[in-house]
């Protein structure tokens, strides 16, 4: 096995924030203020890092929304995730990139992101891809959907198998992803995944707080 692939960039990786604990990914929102006050939300009770994901706003509204919810991040110093969108990522400054199949070439956004950027990349289901994806620069890896997902019924199953076999060959985070719940988290966490990526069981219910708390306790407990 390539150890770069294994092990990421040594050189960069220790002036990057590590992706651990509770990952919230925004849910669609066109109410700039309501997205924001859920997201707080969701950093006061725990969640470590922020992802913005919007498939339907504009780019001026994307703007807007990323910008605004960066500056929550700043406050509650944790990092803010661009998804899909490497130049709305570095036209306002966020921590970092996610990246899907389609959205551009791994490398090339590694040279483009300052060196403190983190970048993920979502890999499915396939271990090969996640070694391909972190020797080319990726600080992390996602896998998913680990359970069935309403926001992508028809996407690949990664099954709590596939981050033991992941978490054998890789030594940058990973990350799950799709269906999780405070109730199934566990199952991934336990195989070896060091974040879970949630939106539904996260911004679905009233009080958002106390479901990133929720997840929260799940990381808790494996310190123990």
């Amino acid at each position: 096995m390539n150890a770069a692939a294994a092990g990421g960039h040594p050189d960069r990786a220790g002036q990057r924030r590590r992706v651990a604990g509770l990952y919230a990914i925004t849910p669609e929102d066109s109410d700039t203020e309501r997205l924001a006050r859920r997201a707080e939300a969701a950093l006061a009770g725990g969640a470590s890092v922020l992802q913005y994901r919007s498939k339907s706003a504009d780019h001026a509204l994307r703007r807007v929304q990323a910008g605004r919810l960066l500056e929550l991040c700043r406050r509650h110093a944790a990092p803010l995730i661009i998804n899909d969108d490497l130049e709305l990522a570095l036209s306002i400054g966020a921590d970092g990139v996610h990246l899907g199949r389609d959205d551009g070439d791994i490398a090339a956004a590694r040279r483009r992101l300052p060196p403190h950027a983190v970048l993920g990349v979502s890999c499915y289901d396939r271990v090969e891809h996640a070694l391909a994806a972190v020797a080319a620069g990726a600080d992390y890896v996602a896998f998913g959907s680990a359970f069935p997902s309403p926001t992508k019924p028809d996407a690949v199953r990664a099954p709590p198998e596939l981050f033991a076999n992941a978490r054998a060959q890789l030594r940058v985070p990973i990350v799950a992803i799709g269906g999780i719940t405070p109730e199934n988290a566990s199952l991934v966490i336990e195989a070896g995944a060091d974040a879970v990526a949630v939106i539904t069981s996260l911004f679905d219910l009233e009080d958002v707080k106390a479901a990133a708390a929720a997840f929260c306790t799940l990381f808790e407990r494996r310190k123990r």
